[in-house]
This record gives C-alpha cells, sequence and structure tokens, in this order.
C-alpha cells in the first residue's frame, strides 16, 4: 500500500511468490518482468530485522568493514562523570563510551575535535555542544585509574558536555517574569503530521503564511538543521516522498542545501522556484531526542498488549511516590493523544470511558473504583504509526458561497434535522422562506490512513427524508461569528454521509454511501457536499448586515484521531449588506486551541496538566 511513499517508473513485479530460500528476488516465481496491472499505490516495502542471519556477510568490501568493527548507534553512550549526576535523565555530560566485543571502553581524546562532540550531542538528541575543561574535571572525579581506551590507552579519555537547549514548546520552564519581559519570537519552522514528540512534515512560514519544504536534495545534513532549529539533536532520519503526510498550500523551499551549521534552515542555500514539487514530495524528518524519562511517569495496565490499557500516572502522595489511575470525566482522544505520545507509542486510536480495565487503587488511606479511561494505539506496525489527517478546500469554500431565499415548504427534511434556526420553527410553512448561506465543501485526506468513522455500522442512523445512514452524529460546524468572535449564526451536519467523491489520478474509491455501503475517506481522496444539498449552509435569516467572520470545522469534537487537528479549521472574512454575501481570505488553521496544541504538543504535558490540577 506503499506505506513508503509511491515509487515513479516501470513496475517490474507483480504477484511476486518466493519459497525464502531464494538468494535474489529475481529468484522468485511472478508474472514476468514488466508484467503487472498494479499502481504506485500498491508498491510494496519491507521492514528488516536488525540481525543478521548467522555467517552471513556483504560483498562490499566497505560494507564489510564497517560490520566488522561492530559499532552500531545503540552501542555509544554517554557516563556520567560525578556520581551525583548519574542517576539524572538526561546524562549531559561525561565520559564518550563505545562497546566493543562487548565490553564498555573510553574514546581517546587525540584527534577529538568540537565537531566530533556535536556528533555524539545529536545523537543523543541535543542541538549543540560546549567546550569541556578535562583537566578540572579529572580532578573532581576523583578519578586516578587509567581507562581502557579503544584507541591509546596511554591517553587519558577524552571528555565533553552536552548543551540541550530546549527549542520552543519543549520541556524548558521558563519564570513568568521573563516571559513577560521576553515573549518568545514566533518560530519560522514547525513540524506537523508525526505521531511521536521530534518528528514531522517540515513546515516554514513566509510572508505569514505556512508552507511546505520539497524534498529535493532533502538528506540528513538540512534534516539536522532543522531538528537542531526546534531544540533537538542531529536528525535520525530525513523523510522524503510525503511519507508522515501532505500539507496544504504553498511549497516555500525548494533544493535546499545546508552545511549543518546555520541556526535555522530559512539560512540554508535553497530555490524559492518550486516548478515541477507537488505536495507528495513533502519533506519529513525524524529528530533524535533526549531520553528525558517521560515514559516513565505513565504506564497502561490491564490491556491485551503493550499499546492499551488502563492509563495511570505516577504521583507523590505523603512523600511516597504511587501509581493512581485517572478519572474519565471530560477524558477523550485528544488526551489519549497524549499519553500515547508521552509513552513513545505514536497516535491513538480510541479513548474509552468504560470499565474496560477497572480495578481499585488502595494507597492505605482510600480505596476507591474509578471509572477507567483506556488509551489505546492503533494502526501499529513496529514502530511506524500513521493516521488519517483531514484538510478542507478553503479556496472552494470562497469561489461558491452565495444567498439563497429558499421556501419553507422545501425544507421539511432539514427543520427536521436541526438544520435551521430556532426561529425557523414559528415560520409559516405556506408562505414562509429562509436565507441560507450556501457554498461547498471539499475535505481532503491528507494522512496516511483511511478516515473511518468511530461508530461501527450498528450505530448508524438511517434518514428516511434523505434516504441514506449517517454515520457521525457531528461532522462538521459552520459557524458565522461577529468580529468579537460572538456566534451569530450557525450550521451543522447533524450527521454525516462519509464517502470517496473523487481521488488522485492513481488511487481507488474505497467507499461510497449508497446501498449501505462502508463509510470512510480513503487516502488521496476527497468528500465533496455540494452547495446544493439539504443542510450544506448556515441559516442567517435573523443576521443584520455587517462584517462578520465565517468559520467551518471538522472533526470539531475530535471523536477520530488525526495526526494533526490545528489544520481542521477553516476561517474567512465575511461582509453581508443584506441582499449578497462576499467571503474572501479564506485560510486554513488559526483556531486550534493554543492550549490544545500545547497539550498534544508538550511530552510530558498530561502529568504536568494532572499534578497542577491535583
Amino acid at each position: 500500500g506503499s506505506k513508503y511513499g509511491k515509487g515513479e517508473g516501470k513496475i517490474w513485479l507483480d504477484n511476486v511468490h518466493c519459497t525464502g530460500r531464494e538468494s535474489s528476488l529475481a529468484g522468485c516465481g511472478s508474472n514476468g518482468w514488466g508484467v503487472s496491472d498494479c499502481k504506485h499505490t500498491e508498491d510494496v516495502g519491507v521492514l528488516c530485522s536488525d540481525k543478521r542471519i548467522p555467517g552471513f556477510k556483504f560483498d562490499n568490501s566497505l560494507i564489510n568493514q564497517i560490520e566488522n568493527m561492530n559499532i552500531q548507534v545503540e552501542d555509544i553512550r554517554i557516563r556520567a562523570i560525578l556520581a551525583t549526576y548519574r542517576k539524572r535523565v538526561p546524562v549531559t555530560e561525561g565520559y564518550v563510551e563505545v562497546k566493543d566485543e562487548g565490553t564498555w571502553k573510553q574514546i581517546c581524546d587525540k584527534h577529538w575535535t568540537m565537531k566530533n562532540s556535536r556528533v555524539v550531542c545529536g545523537m543523543f538528541g541535543f542541538p549543540s555542544e560546549r567546550k569541556y575543561n578535562t583537566n578540572q574535571s579529572s580532578v573532581s572525579t576523583g578519578d586516578k585509574s587509567v581507562p581502557s581506551n579503544i584507541r591509546d590507552p596511554a591517553k587519558s579519555p577524552s571528555q565533553m558536555e552536552t548543551l540541550g537547549k530546549p527549542g520552543p514548546a519543549q520541556w524548558s520552564p521558563q519564570s513568568p517574569l521573563r516571559k513577560a519581559l521576553c515573549p518568545p519570537p514566533q518560530p519560522l519552522v514547525r513540524l506537523k503530521g508525526g505521531a511521536n514528540t521530534g518528528e514531522g512534515r517540515v513546515e516554514v512560514l513566509r510572508n505569514g503564511e505556512w508552507g511546505t519544504v520539497c524534498d529535493d536534495n532533502w538528506n540528513l545534513v538540512s534534516a539536522s538543521v532543522v531538528c537542531r532549529e526546534l531544540g533537538f539533536g542531529s536528525a535520525k532520519e530525513a523523510i522524503t516522498g510525503a511519507r508522515l503526510g501532505q500539507g496544504m498550500g504553498p511549497i516555500h523551499l525548494n533544493e535546499i542545501d545546508c552545511t549543518g551549521f546555520e541556526k535555522s534552515v530559512t539560512d540554508c542555500k535553497f530555490n524559492t522556484e518550486s516548478q515541477g514539487c507537488n505536495h507528495e514530495e513533502d519533506a519529513a524528518v525524524r529528530c533524535n531526542v533526549p531520553a528525558m524519562g517521560f515514559q516513565n511517569q505513565l504506564r497502561l495496565s490491564g490491556g491485551r498488549n503493550p499499546y492499551e490499557g488502563r492509563v495511570e500516572v505516577l504521583a507523590e502522595r505523603n512523600g511516597t511516590l504511587r501509581w493512581g489511575t485517572v478519572c474519565s470525566h471530560n477524558w477523550g482522544t485528544v488526551e489519549a493523544m497524549v499519553v500515547c505520545r508521552q509513552l513513545g507509542l505514536g497516535f491513538a486510536s480510541h479513548a474509552f470511558q468504560v470499565r474496560n480495565f477497572i480495578r481499585n487503587w488502595n494507597d492505605g488511606t482510600r480505596g476507591n473504583g474509578f471509572l477507567l479511561p483506556e488509551g489505546r494505539v492503533g494502526w501499529n506496525t513496529g514502530n511506524k504509526f500513521s493516521a488519517p489527517d483531514l484538510v478542507l478546500n478553503a479556496e472552494l469554500v470562497e469561489q461558491t458561497a452565495y444567498l439563497e431565499d429558499r421556501p419553507m415548504f422545501l425544507l421539511q427534511c432539514a427543520l427536521e434535522e436541526n438544520c435551521l434556526a430556532s426561529s425557523a420553527h414559528n415560520t409559516s410553512l405556506a408562505s414562509g422562506y429562509r436565507r441560507l448561506l450556501r457554498f461547498s465543501s471539499q475535505i481532503h485526506n491528507n494522512g496516511q490512513s483511511d478516515f473511518r468513522p468511530k461508530n461501527g455500522r450498528h450505530a448508524w442512523v438511517w434518514h428516511d427524508c434523505h434516504r441514506h445512514y449517517h454515520s457521525m452524529e457531528v461532522f462538521t460546524h459552520y459557524d458565522l461569528l461577529n468580529l468579537n468572535g460572538t456566534k451569530v449564526a450557525e450550521g451543522h451536519k447533524a450527521s454525516f454521509c462519509l464517502e470517496d467523491t473523487e481521488c488522485e489520478a492513481d488511487v481507488q474509491k474505497q467507499y461510497e454511501c449508497a446501498n449501505f455501503g462502508e463509510q470512510g475517506i480513503t487516502v488521496g481522496c476527497w468528500d465533496v457536499y455540494r452547495h446544493d444539498i439539504d443542510c450544506q449552509w448556515v441559516d442567517i435569516t435573523d443576521v443584520p448586515p455587517g462584517d462578520y467572520l465565517f468559520q467551518v470545522v471538522i472533526n470539531p469534537n475530535y471523536e477520530v484521531a488525526e495526526s494533526d487537528y490545528s489544520n481542521n479549521v477553516m476561517k474567512c472574512r465575511s461582509r453581508y449588506d443584506g441582499q449578497r454575501i462576499w467571503m474572501y481570505n479564506c485560510h486554513i488553521g488559526g483556531s486550534f486551541s493554543e492550549e490544545t496544541e500545547q497539550k498534544f504538543d508538550h511530552p510530558r504535558a498530561l502529568t504536568n496538566h494532572l499534578l497542577s490540577a491535583r
């Protein structure tokens, strides 16, 4: 299913059948070279085990040399210098040690440079390094023994210090005074659509508008500049082919060329022309992130596997750290997202408020039965996670908006579904009318998995007026607000029939509402609700002329998990003169609450929120 991105050119093999004993894929059975009815949406991928087959050797001599060194990323560590620091997380300074033949050994400082320190710091999630006084540290450690070294045992070991300068919205608390005197500057770069902290599609702010980066020439050096700019270490992976979801809007940067020492990716050389690029080529990153131990403050218990269960929080009670549960009041998908992200499990699939994993917790002073939520992760394959991402086509709303005065006798179905203002109940069916602000909506799924309704088919509701099943109680909100943000009129899809109206050229439709068909929106497809469909409007009969804000919110109650909620909101400026209406400056984003976004992005936010509430 093109999980790692769609390829290009010829599809060489189809219906491949191997016994597992072939020395090459070419030795497996197939339709024959180039004989295929597949599309690139069906391109296959593979995730290999990190364990080698015994006795297996690469033919490439250079790779053989590297393999024979037996040095992997996981075989490097920073050992704390002072005993008082050894239990602290993270370790930010100490001996650099490498595992050699099962034994940890220190590195000789001969030819050691600040660039070497920068590499090590980046691997452990820190954005930069700082020069360290090795003579002073040798005295402070009191370690007079000669350690074993890989290169030159006669030399003293190299020591270094990491500087974990946190980026915005990370783990560095600032005093209220500092915040008041020095408000943080608006970041120029952000990550969107990632399952875990420190990963996502790279977006850049330019001329007041967020846009994406084309993956031409995208590499680890440029990706590391992004990671360090955001307060992380070096890049673990430079991701191409929109594998963490497609963005919307402009493509700001192309053919980026960084040296690796720029403070911002906007300081690198790049091409502002994006000709030949599209959002299928959006660049993304996975950064090395410091091991801060946040995942140890939460746990899931009672589930059938490590990815689900009752949420338990470690908190201090009477001077002792104890595990306790979380009440289900106001518990929802966003809170489950925070738990899953803090545990490093990716996106949440569902948030339950039922007694799936109930257990009494007795701390010696009370024994209460709690109504316990479940945070369950979904779409998990190894360490890869995916989720849908719905985005409204703002330009289409602006182009299709108009007013219609519609007789009440044609609005009986809409009245039944509460798609009209409350005053409509007092309007004459024979002679009355309602003034409707109508528009078309085109909702794209730019994520990595299909958008499916929360409720199964057994819970869908048949509406006799409109002759189809509605799968979601509330899918969108349509609101007209005055310039102070007060709602003056509203509309909504009381329920929704989700289907693939149109798709990209190489994507097949999967969902159709007719005949009680499956409902959803496939990745690369969009659901179109035309302006002339019932309830695709806001009833503005009682609204006086003036300037307003028009707002559309998709999945407003976060019933279905998405990789990015901040693009679920569209806003337009609107002017109504009593007879006509103008819609302009329609754009995505801007209404996702700062509190919710911080809660979703911060790696230990749930623990902080619960402790502050306590």
